[in-house]
């Protein structure tokens, strides 16, 4: 849109700053969008993001859920890992524990973090971590095993769910990816002439 002044001649000048402040305003809002949807998915379950709490559920139905357990590492994580039970069967409200594996099989120090999702999404509303490896991150010695815990329980408010209630199989999925390792590790690894090798 030009901007035409009393004497008649466009203000480009304006035109300009508008246009600069569209483009302003719409790189707010992208750059908004992901903490924003993380924080969406996070609160509601939506896209098969599982809830979090500190407590199981008062009620424990006769119900159950057959929960599946998956891994998979992004393509330069050099870590090997895997959920020690493929699956197990819960009732709806019981509280589950699973175990995940993972390996570092280099001569250094590898930190990872891992995303994690549920399928179908209209579970991830009501999948619900008590308590998981994926909420920090994990730093791996060279050759460390370590058996990773998740403790959770599906909400029996699945049950009177429009959608959800049809569900009698859950599968959780974790992704691990490497990450920076931590200052301190990255000092203690200098001390002792390991510092990790750069990506």
């Amino acid at each position: 849109m030009t901007v035409m002044p009393q004497n008649g001649q466009p203000n480009h000048g304006r035109t300009v700053a508008k246009l600069v402040g569209v483009v302003v305003f719409m790189g707010g809002l992208a750059w908004a969008s992901v903490p924003l949807y993380d924080w969406f998915c996070r609160v509601t379950g939506f896209g098969g993001t599982p809830l979090t709490s500190t407590d199981s559920p008062d009620v424990i139905l006769e119900r159950t859920v057959n929960v599946r357990f998956d891994a998979s590492i992004e393509r330069d994580m050099p870590w090997e890992f895997r959920p020690v039970e493929r699956e197990m069967e819960i009732r709806i409200g019981e509280t589950g524990l699973a175990f995940y594996e993972a390996y570092n099989p280099t001569n250094r120090p590898i930190a990872g973090s891992a995303a994690f999702n549920v399928f179908p999404y209209e579970a991830g509303g009501f999948f619900t971590k008590i308590a998981c490896f994926c909420f920090e991150e994990q730093v791996l010695q060279p050759g460390e095993l370590v058996m990773m815990p998740v403790t959770f329980y599906v909400d029996p408010a699945m049950v009177d769910d429009r959608d959800a209630k049809y569900t009698h199989s859950i599968t959780l999925s974790y992704t691990f990816y490497q990450i920076d390792l931590p200052p301190d590790e990255d000092v203690e690894q200098a001390a002792l002439g390991t510092a990790p090798k750069q990506n």
